[in-house]
């Protein structure tokens, strides 16, 4: 899990509020009428609060557009991040929806993601869930940031003809509260429910959305693209059913990934690792205080840090270089050797490739990947030969991990066009 992307804009790029629904009481009233006014508004209220928890999982609160380009401006866009522009044939519209899901306890919330749609005459288009990487500030995630290669890979998905799904997972963007980190359940539901969301919007311009979905995902989005296509296999909605997988360099042994990092063996050991741990301790209770994994002075701060509001610039600028200085070596043995609920959590996330999709599988990864080694590519095609399934793995080359998806998302869309 690699934090991704290119440098954020300031946040003038901020988040767009909510409406807001005022009301007033009248004027001259009694005190009876005005006993009156608030219990009848306090019913309202209660009913509202209700029928909000009972609205539809992937149900619209908001849309908000966000670029509408040419042909020639999205070329000129995906040339600039270094993506190669060949395939672009259409111009495109975006927009940020703010859509209702579940948290990690199923109860209610919201999430935010860029749907993009190409402008053309097609009025049932082919469809690709898009799932980003690691980002800790939640204005780095493609429906916020202009400059996020995520926002270029749904450029280019909807440029060839294709409607894009790019949630920001729960807690980014526009989502309240803390992202989850590396939540399995979570991934899921924001991802499917993002997928809704995009079919309503699309049926609202007199479009619609085809049934068969192509998932692909770059780094943590790697393990959520087994993950979501799993789930569309299996029928976790009705309408959507899985067309092709293409995960991009994706840590498929995530516990010999965080050993790794345990180990100083990652460039940004110590900030991969911090936010591994502090996210996973909010939802598994990995240690009791601070001072049990981390050492002076960073114990005191370092949960503050992971609080979306923080950039990955200030946060490296917040922690030493090494996660020797920053861990407890006693903790460190413990990421190096897991059991009880860490060990059983993380295997959840070892194993998303140990099943058999009934679609093909393009596993792509670059043998210069310094970040995520292309070993993690090796252990998910391993787990899917195991089960039978129709799988193949291409090496991108000599490219750094940021720089392997550039490389990469031309590939795909090739490889999608094929799969169709």
């Amino acid at each position: 899990m690699i934090f991704n992307g290119l440098p954020g804009k300031s946040a003038a790029l901020g988040l767009i509020c909510a409406l807001t629904v005022l009301t007033a009481t009248g004027c001259g009233e009694t005190a009876e009428t005005g006993k009156a006014t608030t219990t009848a508004a306090n019913a309202t209220a209660a009913n509202a609060t209700a029928a909000k928890n009972n609205a539809p999982r992937g149900e619209i609160v908001s849309v908000t557009p966000v670029l509408d380009l040419d042909a020639e401006q999205v070329a000129a866009r995906l040339e600039k991040a270094g993506i190669d522009a060949a395939q672009v044939r259409y111009g495109v519209r975006a927009h940020r929806i703010v859509y209702r899901t579940v948290d990690t306890d199923q109860k209610p919330t919201t999430a935010s993601e860029l749907v993009t749609l190409p402008k053309n005459r097609d009025r049932r288009l082919r469809t690709v869930s898009w799932l980003h990487g690691t980002q800790v500030h939640r204005g780095e995630v493609a429906s916020v940031n202009d400059e996020s290669t995520d926002r270029e890979a749904a450029l280019l998905f909807a440029a060839t003809g294709r409607a894009a799904s790019v949630p920001d997972y729960l807690g980014l963007g526009e989502g309240p509260g803390i992202h989850p980190y590396g939540h399995p359940g979570a991934t899921v539901t924001a991802s499917v429910d993002a997928l809704r969301a995009a079919r309503t919007f699309a049926r609202r311009d007199g479009r619609d959305l085809r049934r068969s979905v192509h998932v692909s995902g770059f780094s943590q989005g790697g393990p959520a693209t087994m993950m979501v296509g799993r789930a569309l296999q299996e029928g976790d909605d009705p309408y959507f059913r899985l067309g092709a997988l293409a995960p991009v360099a994706g840590p498929f042994d995530l516990s010999g990934f965080e050993a790794d990092a345990a180990d100083d063996k990652l460039a940004k050991s110590s900030l991969y690792l911090a936010y591994f741990v502090t996210a996973w301790n909010r939802m598994y209770g990995l240690y009791d205080a601070p001072e049990d994994a981390f050492r002076a002075p960073y114990a005191q701060e370092v949960e503050t840090l992971f609080d979306g509001d923080h950039t990955g610039e200030q946060i490296a600028a917040a922690l030493p270089g090494t996660s020797a200085e920053l861990f407890t070596e006693e903790f460190l043995d413990q990421v190096r050797h897991p059991t009880g609920v860490l060990r059983q959590k993380l295997k959840a996330l070892d194993t998303t490739c140990d099943w058999r999709p009934d679609v093909p599988v393009h596993l792509f990864h670059a043998r210069g990947d310094g970040d995520v080694a292309i070993t993690h590519a090796e252990h998910c095609r391993g787990q899917l030969i195991d089960n039978g399934a129709e799988q193949q793995l291409t090496d991108i080359g000599e490219f750094d991990h940021n720089t392997s998806v550039r490389k990469a998302l031309p590939q795909v869309v090739r490889w999608f066009d094929d799969a169709d």
